[in-house]
């Protein structure tokens, strides 16, 4: 807080930001407890006889959201892992990263950064079927890669170091970025895995199919159970509502220290204004009873013996008031004559 009573420039960066992210940390906080409920609200579905029943007596031949746990089986052909023998799958995901250490000019450190150059993912048509090998029934997986949380199993990484000269870490050095390496990552939905899936299933041309759901639903394609998918993004939700309640606390507390300080300030100057109020009508008093003219007195007088110039400055409040000769004469502790503040020093005042 300045001495005009506005706020200082980082009161104000610090209350919006702070509100801002409260207000960004909010939304999603909202929107992962509204995940939470229609995933605990998703009609569970077993892989069955009855599944293709169920559909057909449902609205539109329709279950708008639905849980089903199975197991991934191939339709036709399936992928090889390119670097695991006997390794096969549905779903591979080839990732390379670039690694290295950036100068932070701010912090003089370095720090580790990592940058994606290349990822391509391969998928072929795959069933989700019961656990009892005996069940006939399986669950065509539509666009498996808009789920949510795609949850692979890294099947292969390695990490290929970067051969350096010494005229290679000169250079680095001077542009403030060393590479270290690239991050190799291949991973893959394997057949045989147990997964749980969370969207739309409906029955077309005799065929289900779990796909997409629709009015704004979340699609989920995970590998863990039910109840530790739930549980996953419960924990989720505790996590942005205590950075929602964090930062909401820090834009509150702002907020009602500007609006104290505030307060603070209009109080403080209407105390001095009516010590000021005082001051002249006392000073007018005086007049009155010196029989003294306040047109003949001059505007630079000597507020307290109304004859000699005003020739020095009170600090830390600022006024020029009174003469040398007067403020010796202040009982101590001295205060100014105006509005009664402690005179931490005086500065003597020239007048050319």
């Amino acid at each position: 807080m300045d001495s005009s009573g506005k706020p200082s420039t980082a009161q104000v960066l610090l209350l919006t930001t702070s509100s801002a992210l409260t207000a960004v940390f909010y939304s999603v906080y909202r929107r992962r407890t509204t995940t939470v409920a229609r995933l605990k609200g998703a009609k569970r579905v077993s892989i069955d006889q009855d599944l293709k029943n169920i559909l057909t007596a449902a609205p539109g031949k329709c279950v708008p959201y639905a849980v089903i746990e199975g197991v991934v089986r191939s339709v036709k052909e399936t992928l090889n892992s390119q670097f695991v023998d006997n390794c096969k799958g549905v779903i591979e995901r080839l990732t390379l990263k670039e690694k290295k250490m950036v100068w932070n000019r701010t912090t003089h450190l370095w720090n580790e950064s990592e940058k994606v150059i290349h990822q391509r993912t391969n998928t072929v048509p795959f069933d989700l079927a019961s656990h009892d090998m005996a069940m006939a029934a399986t669950i065509r997986v539509i666009r498996p890669l808009d789920s949510s949380e795609l949850d692979l199993e890294t099947t292969y990484e390695n990490f290929h170091p970067t051969v350096q000269s010494l005229t290679n870490v000169i250079g680095h050095f001077i542009s403030g970025e060393r590479p270290k390496g690239i991050h190799e990552t291949e991973e893959m939905l394997r057949l045989g895995e147990s997964v749980t899936g969370v969207g739309e299933l409906v029955l077309d041309n005799n065929l289900v199919k779990l796909q997409p759901p629709k009015q704004g639903l979340r699609y989920f394609l995970s590998r863990l159970d039910y109840d530790s998918l739930v549980e996953k993004q419960q924990s989720s939700v505790r996590v942005w509502r205590v950075l929602t309640a964090v930062f909401g606390v820090v834009a509150s507390t702002t907020l009602l220290f500007i609006l104290w300080k505030q307060w603070v300030y209009h109080r403080q100057r209407r105390k001095e204004k009516n010590v000021l109020e005082e001051f002249k009508e006392h000073q007018r008093k005086r007049m009155r009873e010196l029989n003294v003219e306040e047109t003949s007195v001059s505007p630079s007088a000597c507020t307290v013996c109304l004859s000699r110039e005003r020739s020095c400055v009170f600090l830390e409040c600022g006024h020029v008031c009174a003469c040398d000769q007067c403020y010796q004469a202040i009982s101590e502790p001295k205060k100014c004559p105006i509005c009664r503040a402690p005179i931490e020093r005086v500065v003597p005042l020239y007048n050319s």
